[in-house]
């Protein structure tokens, strides 16, 4: 895989150079809520600035339906990513039309612009390898050189991750260097204790790195709206908890899997309930109670792990050599449901373990609860991509950067 190192020693000073990013932020009314994501991309945008290109930055945004679509404009990043560089950037208003043409054509050396979402044309995820490739042909009429940093989108077969770089000479930028590196530390260089934090809603969205993790963790440690699922295996009630009743077979094998290769397989032994789900909104105050976790009342919902288990969990985590944690341990955006996660992310800033933080959510979470971002050894911008490459999969953006 080429470095932009290298791509920088070969001059890019008056060239077009495209660099696909993750700016796929949150939105609020318009305004961007956590701008990790940009900050993640900005020193590679500056350094090829500096060199004199013409730097296009192109991302997507949220889900729209292959059409535009004001909700889900990259307006707002692109004024985000100017003031953090402390320069104009020109926005256009389309993707590859007249817009995207004029602006990049109006470009000077060491200036930047960003372009509409991508995924306001189809071509971008089109399923159709041909309608794909039609809209990465018109993407590289827009540039000479492409410069992939959007480490969040490059689990996806999509024209600007998969196709683009096919058709450019093509490059690996700061960001995706640094995290394919730690992910490296996280399969073929681990230092051990290695422990594994997992949580979020959904145990589907984990089964097949749990899968992979099984083989190589010391342990795993289960929250989140997943844990029901394990404690229902467990032949314990979860009440009105997240439960998808057709995975527990699934994951009875894996506890028993984890059982006999010897990794500690770890469950919350208390949670917090209540019979209300948060407003999340007002944020008001939360009708809750502590109970075991074998004692979930049957109108009741676990909605964050108690405090047994938040101790629990920060000694299972005290002694490791490398930890990754993926997904909130309850709902952490109510702050009644918020002190297991912050449990969790205070045990590995005590830690001196090597630490990564994976997903969007989890990251978010650290910097919503107030976390110093630098007293973690990584925050990943890419939860999936992340998860895909634990899992041992080739991931399709990668692979076109190493083509």
């Amino acid at each position: 895989m080429k470095t932009i190192d290298e791509l920088l020693a070969e001059g890019v000073t008056g060239k077009r150079v495209f660099v696909r990013a993750d700016l796929n932020v949150p939105l609020a009314n318009g305004e961007i809520t956590d701008d990790g994501r940009i900050r993640a991309v900005q020193p590679t945008i500056a350094k090829l600035a500096e060199a004199g290109a013409r730097v296009i930055v192109a991302s997507h945004l949220g889900r729209p339906k292959g059409a535009p679509d004001p909700a889900f404009s990259l307006a707002p990043a692109a004024k985000r990513l100017g003031e953090l560089l402390g320069t104009d950037v020109a926005f256009a208003t389309d993707t590859v039309g007249a817009s995207a043409k004029e602006t990049v054509a109006a470009l000077a050396d060491g200036k930047v612009a960003v372009i509409e979402n991508l995924r306001f044309n189809a071509g971008e995820t089109a399923k159709d390898d041909a309608e794909r490739g039609a809209f990465a042909d018109r993407l590289a009429e827009l540039a000479d050189v492409y410069v992939g940093d959007g480490f969040g989108a490059v689990h996806r077969k999509h024209a600007s991750v998969f196709d683009l770089p096919a058709r450019l000479p093509h490059a690996a930028g700061y960001l995706i260097a640094t995290e394919v590196g730690v992910l490296k530390k996280l399969t073929a260089e681990v230092k051990r204790p290695y422990v594994v934090v997992l949580g979020g809603a959904k145990v589907s969205d984990k089964l097949a790195v749990i899968d992979q993790l099984l083989g190589k963790a010391d342990r795993i440690l289960i929250g989140g709206g997943m844990a029901y699922t394990f404690l229902y295996a467990k032949g314990h009630e979860v009440g009105i908890s997240l439960l998808q009743k057709d995975q527990v077979d699934v994951v009875k094998e894996y506890m028993e899997r984890a059982a006999k290769s010897g990794v500690e397989l770890v469950l919350p032994v208390d949670v917090l309930v209540s019979g209300d789900f948060p407003d999340l909104k007002t944020k008001a105050p939360a009708d809750f109670e502590t109970v075991d976790a074998d004692k979930i009342p049957a109108d009741k919902e676990g909605l964050d792990i108690g405090p047994k288990t938040r101790e629990l969990y920060a000694s299972k985590i005290a002694d490791a050599e490398t930890v990754f944690w993926n997904g909130p341990v309850g709902v952490f955006e109510h702050p009644d449901y918020a002190n297991g996660t912050k449990a969790v992310a205070q045990a590995l800033v005590d830690s001196s373990a090597f630490t990564v933080v994976g997903g969007g959510d989890s990251a978010a979470a650290v910097r919503i609860l107030g976390f110093d971002e630098n007293a973690f050894g990584h925050i990943s911008t890419g939860g999936g991509a992340s998860l895909e490459y634990l899992e041992g999969k080739t991931l399709p953006g990668l692979a076109a950067l190493e083509g």
